[in-house]
């Protein structure tokens, strides 16, 4: 993963953008594979909580040795930093994984991923409001591409039932959706990114295991074999799965790619994560996409092209005047 050393000379700018879209996609993919995974466990009788909850636990036993390892011995930036990987975890961990699960259990996953995957717009917008970095026309017009290839790969065009309360969940979950790209982009901290997925997945695990205690996650699990696309699995099989790849894998690919693109442009990069979950819901669960979803995918990779441009052409606040 990335090395934040200040003595550490910085890579080529194009050598840089690649590999951070090399990281960004593996992270996106990695991902994307956690509903297509988790689906058989919920239909076995595993609550979404129990699911979340073993995924985060599982990911943080892995990233944590390398965490402290990639310290080298600087135990002062976890005692600088301690609060911002409390709100890390707390917010882009468990707050975004919470507020999902308890958006889909009022509304359909189709427009509880939507609203959450305007996290995207959120961060253009604090970027400019907060830091001054306003975008180009053709920004928000990568922007709109994006977001209409959304709409056509959720099919949402179809009609979708929408309750107030599961669109409340969601926009909590897209606020920690753009914590996390915002969050993940500060390298001025000193952190290692291993080490501030560790922390975050530390966190966020402690933070589901108290909801869980205290009744407001459920915690239903068993033994019983889970089925992909007609072959049978051992309930284990799927719980290794999300923590290390879904976890330990997305979260610290994640969080490189992050820090090479910038939180804008790897925001609708992470887009391609609803590709991936059809792509994976498709090989795992038979659930084969219609024409007009891959339309839509075609509209999203525009879309982040878009936004590249836009970076590469960012207009830059003008200095205040003494």
């Amino acid at each position: 993963m990335a090395t934040l050393a200040h003595d550490t000379p910085p890579a080529p700018a194009g050598l840089r953008t690649a590999s951070g879209l090399g990281f960004a996609l593996l992270s996106a993919f990695a991902f994307g594979l956690s509903g297509a995974l988790a689906r058989p466990l919920l239909d076995a009788g595993w609550s979404s909580g129990a699911a979340v909850l073993v995924r985060v636990a599982l990911g943080a036993l892995i990233v944590v040795p390398f965490g402290l390892r990639a310290l080298r011995g600087r135990w002062d930036l976890l005692v600088r930093n301690a609060g911002m990987i409390g709100v890390y975890g707390v917010l882009a961990v468990a707050g975004a994984q919470f507020c999902y699960f308890s958006a889909v259990q009022y509304m359909q996953v189709g427009p509880a991923l939507l609203i959450e995957y305007t996290a995207p717009a959120a961060v253009v917008v604090w970027l400019w409001l907060v830091h001054g970095q306003r975008p180009r026309p053709v920004t928000l017009a990568g922007a709109a591409v994006a977001a209409f290839g959304l709409v056509l790969v959720l099919d949402l065009l179809s009609g979708a039932d929408v309750s107030m309360t599961g669109v409340l969940w969601a926009l909590g979950a897209m606020v920690g959706a753009a914590a996390y790209f915002l969050m993940s982009a500060d390298d001025s901290t000193g952190l290692p990114p291993l080490s501030l997925a560790a922390g975050g997945l530390v966190v966020g695990g402690l933070v589901l295991a108290l909801l869980g205690a205290v009744g407001l996650l459920p915690m239903d699990a068993n033994t019983r074999s889970v089925e992909y696309a007609g072959t049978t699995a051992a309930w284990w099989v799927p719980l290794i799965g999300l923590g290390l790849v879904t976890a330990a894998v997305a979260y610290t690919s994640g969080i490189a790619a992050i820090r090479r693109l910038g939180s804008r442009l790897a925001s609708f990069v992470a887009l391609t994560e609803v590709l991936a979950a059809i792509a994976w819901a498709w090989l795992l669960l038979d659930e084969l996409p219609r024409a007009v979803q891959m339309l839509g995918g075609l509209l999203i990779l525009l879309g982040v092209v878009g936004v590249k441009l836009g970076e590469r052409e960012m207009t830059r606040p003008e200095p205040t005047p003494a």
